[in-house]
């Protein structure tokens, strides 16, 4: 039982801002109100996905609501790092449901992000967005395929995870705001194909460490059985 808590609490990131991270981690966590529960924080990602929807959706109309949008993500970031740290710095963590609950509902923003900019894009880029969402999404799945094999989350691929991901969000609003939204059309279709070429060089590492390990194993089996057949002779 405890090793797999343990399992479903480990994660790996080694992303460009993962150390900066820990050390405000350490400096925030005894600061946070005790009436704020771990469950508060990550709930309130539905609370997020909403004002996505919904500040994209005005945002089709005056772009300058993608401020608002960009507040949502950073807002987002901050609920979701603090939720399971919170819970363990206090000892108060909900393993099972946090790990689930927490994962699930990053795919939901995920997809609240793509939603509140269908709003925003002109109808002949909602394919590019059905695209972009798919092969983003492919990361997720290759990410819990490969921690039901190893019992290791890695949410970070190439120096890059979520909080990059997130300050590459508001940077594109930004860029969104002054510039339009025709440069950001005109590059979707670049994005999905760098995407789709990252998510299969991660499938085709995920796979060889996979077999690695699958061989290792079956030679460590071959080898014990020998050694009981010799000593049965």
């Amino acid at each position: 039982m405890q090793r797999e808590e343990q399992a479903l609490a480990t994660k790996a990131s080694s992303s460009l801002l993962s150390p900066l991270e820990r050390r405000m981690a350490r400096r925030v966590l005894p600061h946070v109100p005790l009436w704020l529960e771990t469950y508060h924080l990550t709930m309130l990602t539905l609370v997020w996905c909403a004002g996505l929807v919904f500040f994209g959706r005005l945002a089709g109309r005056d772009i300058r609501w993608l401020w608002a949008s960009s507040l949502m993500v950073v807002l987002h970031y901050v609920t979701d790092h603090f939720d399971g740290k919170v819970g363990k710095f206090r000892g108060t963590g909900l393993v099972r449901w946090g790990f689930y609950m927490d994962h699930l509902l990053d795919f939901f923003f995920l997809c609240a992000l793509v939603a509140g900019y269908s709003f925003v894009l002109p109808s002949s880029s909602h394919l590019d967005l059905l695209l972009v969402l798919s092969v983003f999404g492919g990361f997720f799945v290759n990410s819990f395929l490969a921690f039901t094999a190893t019992g290791q989350l890695h949410i970070s691929h190439g120096k890059l995870g979520p909080t990059e991901f997130r300050v590459a969000v508001v940077v594109i609003n930004t860029l969104l705001v002054f510039n339009g939204t025709r440069p950001m059309a005109n590059s979707l279709p670049y994005v999905v194909a760098c995407g789709l070429a990252a998510l299969c060089v991660v499938v085709f590492r995920t796979q060889r460490e996979l077999w690695r390990r699958d061989m290792e194993h079956k030679r460590q089996q071959e080898r014990a059985a020998l050694v009981t057949r010799r000593e049965a002779a």
